[in-house]
């Protein structure tokens, strides 16, 4: 490990936050082909959630026309208040990507985990000879189906954002279901999944346990399908499939992105398959003009220490002294993928880390300047454009993951939490 790197490496081990920028990246047209996975899978995925518009229409009307997508919001006053609280002009446009308001789950899991279950079921129905592609896949939602689903299992670890998608739609569809819960998921979280008729399974460790037990007992039943969040390519190409809906987006907005007008994204990071996918998918349509940063909280940096020191393929954040305990639990990852480990090597353009403080009070100023609700780990993304040095021709999109299904009640705590800490500066207090 370079000198540099080993000063930041110390950091981490402070749980002070940092940033780090990706020297091991290559330009996207070299990263991305020496990857087994193509862009041909993005829109093969693509295509596969269109076939299942009728049947989400049908399960969950609230989505429009069976379409589960969020939108590109334009936040000026958010950046006005960012730019006075952290005392740097934010060069460019700021955009909110409202993952957190997601029809179905409330998350951006609601890409990725919906996505890999209705290809589970596409492919059981179509091995049993009942589903062809030119059906009309409505037609699922027909108590024979429910009935022959119900055959079937599906389980997943999850800290709960990914546990509320597997859950409400392998719920809806007939499948049997298993959640296996790491220690730091909300009880809110557990409450609404056994409500929707899901088996919750909840462990006293964090969410490397909870996933390596799912994995487990899934392994000895043959009706059991494990979604696996640390190396499943169906649920990174579901997330992927997000770059196509954002291109569409940006375009209608006419905004602009080339080498004179670079785009910047910032991905709240757990154990990465969302930001990875997310990355892949931008990177094979901007190519080289869309730089794209993870982050992770500081008391859960396990991709960024994965990255540093190369034992992404087998490293848990407690090595370090770091007790992976942190109020965004979607965040609150000790192991990464090695999937997305090894893509987002050469691909990312850097990490960077937030303390819990900094998430509560971008979660309340983002409430009073735009009236916006969101968990804290959707907050983590907010702080990246603040981070930079760019021109005014760029866009900057922060990546809102979470909180549309989070109770008021809780958030309201969460929110004056916040609250108190942006008074205490305006005050002086713990400047």
């Amino acid at each position: 490990m370079n000198e540099f790197n080993e000063k930041l490496l110390n950091q981490i081990t402070k749980l002070n936050p940092v940033v780090w920028q990706n020297k091991k990246k290559e330009t996207s047209d070299q990263a991305l082909s020496k990857l087994d996975i193509t862009y041909t899978d993005i829109i093969d995925a693509a295509e596969r959630l269109n076939r299942f518009r009728p049947l989400i229409s049908n399960l969950f009307p609230e989505t429009v026309n069976g379409i589960i997508e969020s939108p590109l919001l334009a936040i000026p006053a958010m950046k006005k208040a960012m730019e006075n609280l952290y005392q740097k002009d934010i060069g460019g446009r700021l955009y909110l990507k409202c993952d957190s308001h997601l029809k179905i789950a409330g998350s951006i899991k609601a890409r990725g985990g919906i996505y890999e279950v209705l290809k589970h079921a596409e492919t059981l129905a179509m091995a049993a000879g009942i589903l062809s592609p030119e059906d009309n896949y409505a037609k699922l939602a027909q108590p024979q189906f429910k009935d022959f689903f119900s055959r079937y299992k599906i389980a997943v670890g999850s800290t709960g954002n990914l546990g509320l998608s597997i859950g409400i739609i392998s719920s809806a569809l007939g499948f049997q279901v298993t959640v296996h819960m790491s220690a730091d998921a909300k009880e809110w979280k557990k409450k609404l999944l056994r409500s929707k008729g899901v088996t919750v399974i909840e462990y006293s460790e964090d969410y490397s346990k909870a996933v390596a037990e799912g994995r487990k007992q899934c392994a000895a039943d043959p009706d059991c399908y494990f979604i696996d969040d640390e190396n499943s390519k169906d649920l990174f190409l579901g997330y992927s499939v997000a770059a196509l809906r954002l291109l569409d987006q940006l375009n209608k907005a006419s905004i602009t992105v080339d080498d004179r007008h670079p785009l910047y994204v910032y991905l709240p990071c757990g154990v990465g398959g969302a930001p990875g996918g997310i990355t892949f998918g931008l990177k094979h349509i901007f190519k080289d003009n869309v730089n794209c940063y993870f982050v992770e909280p500081t008391h859960s940096p396990c991709m960024i220490l994965g990255l540093l020191t190369g034992k992404y393929d087998q490293l848990h954040v407690r090595e370090y002294g770091i007790d992976n305990i942190t109020e965004a639990d979607g965040l609150a990852v000790g192991s990464p993928s090695k999937l997305v480990s090894h893509i987002a090597e050469k691909l990312i353009d850097g990490i960077y880390t937030i303390s819990d403080d900094e998430l509560f009070k971008l979660l309340a100023l983002l409430n009073d300047t735009e009236g916006i609700k969101i968990e804290p780990s959707a907050a983590a993304g907010l702080l990246g454009p603040t981070l930079l040095d760019t021109s005014q021709n760029a866009t900057h999109i922060c990546w809102a993951t979470g909180g549309l299904l989070l109770p008021d009640e809780i958030y309201s705590d969460m929110y004056h939490k916040g609250k108190g800490l942006l008074n205490s500066i305006k005050t002086g207090i713990n400047r």
